[in-house]
C-alpha cells in the first residue's frame, strides 16, 4: 500500500503518455493502422510547437510538454485523413481549444474531443475508424487494464466506471427491447475506441466536474446523449458527438455541486 500511494504522487500524465504510445505502437505494428508515419512525427511537433507559442504570447511561467502530447498522441490514435492541410490543422485546433475556451481554471473541452469534433462538423475528408480496433476480448482487457492504471493515478475511476455502467445498461437494455441476441452489447462494449474514450478522454480531470457527484451526472448525461445520437439520430461518432454537447454544462455542474478543483502533481508532492 505505501509504494501504491507513493507513485499516486506522479504526475499521472507520465503513465497516459506511455500507455497511449503503447497503444500507437500496438495499433501500428499488430493491428494495421492506416496511418502515415509521417504523422506521427508531424502531430506531436506541430501539438507541442502550438502550446508553446500561446505559451510566450501568454508569458505564462511553466511550459508543460505532457498536456500537448497527450493530445497528440490521442489524435494520432483516433483521426485519420487523406488531406495533409486538415492534418496540419488537427493539433493547432486542438491545443489552441485548451486556451481558447476556459472557464477559470479549466478548460471548457476536452482538447482532443473538441479537435475532432470542429473538423467533423465542417468537413467530411476525414474520419474515426472504431473499426480500427477490432472487437476481440484480449485487446478490451487490455485497454481496460491500461485505462484502469491511468485513471487511478488521475483519481478518475468514478467518472469513467460510471459511463461504463450507464452506457452498458442502455446497451444491454435495447438489446431486450428489441429482442436482439446479448452478444450484439457484449460486442458493442468491447470496442476499443469506446474503451479509449472511457478510460483516456472522458476521465480528463480538467475538463470533467470537480465533485464526484457532478461527475457521475456528467457521465449519465453523455452515456444519454451518446445513445440518443447513435440510436435515435442514426449518426456515427455518438461518443464525441456526446461529450462535445455537454462539456460546456460543466462549469452549471460545479456551480450547482461545488468541491475544489483538481491540481496535478506537484514537485514538492512528488518529495512528500
Amino acid at each position: 500500500m505505501k509504494s501504491l500511494t507513493y507513485l499516486r504522487h506522479y504526475d499521472p500524465r507520465i503513465y497516459q503518455i506511455s500507455i497511449l504510445g503503447t497503444l500507437l505502437i500496438y495499433g501500428l505494428f499488430y493491428l494495421d493502422f492506416d496511418l502515415n508515419p509521417g504523422a506521427i512525427v508531424l502531430i506531436p511537433s506541430l501539438a507541442i510547437a502550438t502550446q508553446y507559442a500561446y505559451h510566450r504570447s501568454l508569458s505564462l511561467p511553466v511550459f508543460d510538454v505532457k498536456s500537448p502530447l497527450i493530445s497528440a498522441l490521442s489524435l494520432c490514435l483516433l483521426l485519420r485523413t487523406n488531406s495533409i492541410t486538415l492534418l496540419l490543422l488537427a493539433p493547432i485546433i486542438t491545443i489552441s481549444s485548451k486556451f481558447l475556451f476556459r472557464w477559470k481554471d479549466k478548460h471548457l473541452f476536452n482538447p482532443t474531443n473538441f479537435g475532432l469534433v470542429t473538423l467533423l462538423l465542417f468537413t467530411e475528408q476525414i474520419w474515426i475508424s472504431p473499426g480500427q480496433w477490432g472487437n476481440g476480448t484480449l485487446l478490451a482487457l487490455l485497454l481496460a487494464g491500461l485505462g484502469s492504471w491511468v485513471i487511478y493515478q488521475a483519481d478518475r475511476a468514478d467518472i469513467t466506471l460510471a459511463f461504463l455502467t450507464f452506457y452498458a445498461v442502455i446497451l444491454f437494455g435495447r438489446a431486450l427491447w428489441l429482442g436482439d441476441p446479448l452478444t450484439i452489447p457484449l460486442h458493442q462494449l468491447q470496442s476499443g475506441a469506446l474503451l479509449l474514450f472511457a478510460f483516456f478522454m472522458l476521465s480528463d480531470p480538467k475538463t470533467t466536474p470537480n465533485s464526484r457527484a457532478g461527475r457521475l451526472l456528467f457521465a449519465l448525461l453523455i452515456a444519454l446523449g451518446a445513445a440518443f445520437i447513435q440510436f435515435w439520430l442514426y449518426r456515427t461518432n455518438g461518443l464525441l458527438w456526446s461529450l462535445a454537447f455537454f462539456s460546456p454544462l460543466t462549469p452549471i455542474i460545479d456551480w450547482l455541486l461545488p468541491n475544489p478543483p483538481y491540481q496535478w502533481p506537484t514537485h514538492e508532492e512528488k518529495q512528500s
